[in-house]
């Protein structure tokens, strides 16, 4: 998969090449191409925004250089995606869906923005990572960069992403690896049986508990088994019996 990502802050990327996503575009599974929109400024000083018409506080960066970064990297069938505040919230389905393509334009906005009509111009979707603002589109980006590359083919393995929270629509389960005893607390014994059926169960049961408490509004979704429903109801009398 490729990204080409329209940036004035080409330098702050350098995080996406440690760790999991290193490893990817050192295998040649995940290309990140990194454009300065600044490069592309006719003006001696590199300068690439100006004042907003109407009046108003900020700069606005201007639709000319903009596009002219755009040309430089525009390929058949790339999707053009600007990480904005405005856009639909970033998602796992979302996620996934992206991982589908072939070659993803990111576009960071800073300052007050961009010019609107560059954005009607050339933006496919707008994504936002949450409602609040930042100072600019850079760390968005990486956010969609490396959510959407684990599931780009190699990158991971994929029982790996199989079994993560938001996968299924619920949170995953806990996860315990050795000493089997940590500050008087032991590892539940149902993980060292090596029964790998009740293994699986205790974890689909941990996941919707787990999901139970932090995001009940996920559940809402999830159809449950009548074993499931039981075992929830059962989890809630004993949370609510030990909390009188």
């Amino acid at each position: 998969m490729k990204f080409n990502v329209l940036t004035l802050f080409p330098e702050m990327f350098s995080a996406l090449d440690e760790s999991i996503i290193g490893r990817g575009k050192e295998k040649g599974l995940i290309d990140i191409n990194l454009i300065n929109i600044r490069d592309f400024s006719k003006n001696r000083h590199k300068k690439v925004d100006d004042t907003p018409y109407g009046g108003g506080a900020g700069m606005v960066m201007e639709p000319t250089v903009v596009y002219d970064a755009y040309c430089f990297v525009k390929e058949p069938n790339a999707k053009v995606i600007y990480m904005s505040p405005q856009g639909k919230t970033l998602n796992q389905q979302m996620v996934q869906d992206l991982a589908k393509e072939e070659n993803i334009i990111l576009l960071c906005g800073h300052y007050e923005g961009i010019d609107q009509r560059v954005i009607d111009e050339i933006v496919d979707e707008e994504i936002s990572i949450g409602d609040y603002v930042l100072t600019g589109g850079e760390l968005p980006a990486m956010v969609l960069i490396d959510s959407v590359s684990r599931y780009v083919e190699g990158v991971l393995k994929e029982d790996s992403v199989q079994e993560e929270s938001f996968t299924n629509g619920l949170l995953e389960y806990p996860q315990y690896t050795r000493p089997e005893v940590f500050l008087g607390k032991r590892v539940p014994e149902v993980l060292l049986s090596g029964h790998h059926e009740n293994i699986k169960e205790w974890r689909r049961d941990q996941s919707i508990i787990n999901t139970y408490l932090k995001r009940p509004d996920l559940l809402k979704e999830i159809e449950l088994s009548d074993k499931e429903q039981k075992m929830l109801s059962e989890y809630k009398n004993l949370k609510e019996g030990g909390s009188k």
